[in-house]
């Protein structure tokens, strides 16, 4: 049997792992009776596309992308509509795609699934000009990933600390949306997402029902809420639940036209950008070829330690919130006192 090239392509700068066993690793757990084995490191921005439309033209079979979302979002937006395959060997401090695709959270354990060499025709979305695999998004989210990418810390805790100091402050927009041509009521909403596959990373489901293969984008419409019921929210996308709550409305189409009252910032797989006022976006059905889980469907992820830290912390919080509605009758008091227990907890 002849071998067939693979090529990862490492961001030593992505998330907080050390990359510097990577290669020795690499070497170690490839199946080389499948494979010849090329390691490359990216050197700057954009680095990673480049070397990937490299592969494609050489007709390299799996090209893997050794990093976080960025790094993944990179490498795939060079293969869509090629032969050539994506692997994933998750190192960043989201990794949503590999989380949805049910992948390994250690290297050697990706490594072993990409020797599987099972690949999937899957879905991928396009926002304007820019390509996602996992969600794009406007409103909060967008707004906190701006915020996130200022921040110079990475990591879960991070983001979830901008989650809640901002969150109190935020703004919601109105939106007028047209579904695969047709129109619907403005909404006013917190923040819409578009989901190709079901999460943001780190387990916090936006859209449980997202699939890469159904030939549909999940809206995902979440509408304004006070502070009260914000722990409710974050239990809810913690827990795979999101979609059963009152303050979510979900759509699928396969074309959205979305006008806003003026230009923002948007996200695509997290990376945050300023676009105008008019968003188009389109899915791309069975285009990309992606290496998959062979026992995904037969397995649970359990929930990670941040996962389970952050639904413990909104639980707290949501009891928090029953004692102040239950107990107090001025809101300015209830702000205070769940204000109080929100900076406590960020410390």
């Amino acid at each position: 049997m002849d071998k067939k090239e693979i090529v990862y392509i490492v961001n030593p700068k992505s998330g907080t792992t050390n990359k510097d066993v990577i290669p020795q690793l690499i070497d170690k757990h490839t199946d080389k009776d499948k494979y010849n084995v090329k390691i490359v490191f990216t050197e700057y921005a954009g680095h990673a596309s480049e070397l990937s439309k490299k592969c494609v033209e050489d007709g390299v079979h799996i090209v893997v992308a050794v990093g976080g979302d960025g790094t993944v979002n990179e490498v795939a937006s060079a293969l869509v509509e090629s032969n050539t395959a994506l692997g994933i060997i998750p190192c960043g401090s989201g990794n949503g795609l590999a989380r949805h695709l049910m992948l390994p959270m250690n290297i050697k354990g990706a490594i072993e699934i990409i020797n599987t060499g099972l690949i999937h025709d899957l879905d991928y979305g396009i926002i304007n000009d820019h390509l996602f695999f996992c969600t794009c998004g406007m409103g909060f989210d967008a707004f906190i990933s701006q915020k996130f990418a200022a921040a110079g810390k990475r990591g879960p805790l991070t983001y979830i600390e901008n989650v809640l100091k901002e969150g109190l402050k935020y703004e919601p927009e109105t939106y007028e949306l047209t579904l695969d041509g047709n129109e619907a009521e403005p909404h006013k909403a917190f923040l819409i997402s578009i989901a190709n596959a079901s999460q943001y990373g780190n387990d916090a489901y936006i859209a449980p029902q997202a699939s890469m293969k159904d030939g549909f984008l999940d809206v995902v419409i979440m509408e304004p809420f006070d502070l009260l019921e914000a722990p409710q929210v974050g239990i809810d996308l913690m827990n795979k639940t999101l979609d059963k709550s009152s303050k979510i409305k979900c759509f699928k189409a396969k074309d959205i036209l979305i006008k806003r009252k003026e230009a923002g910032v948007i996200h695509y797989d997290g990376d945050p950008i300023e676009e105008g006022s008019t968003l188009h976006i389109r899915l791309r059905h069975k285009a990309i070829k992606i290496v998959v889980n062979p026992l995904a469907d037969k397995k649970r992820r359990q929930p990670n330690i941040m996962q389970t830290a952050f639904s413990q912390l909104f639980n707290e919080l949501n009891i928090v919130r029953n004692e102040v509605v239950d107990g107090m009758t001025y809101p300015v008091k209830q702000v205070k006192t769940l204000n109080s227990y929100i900076q406590s907890k960020l410390g």
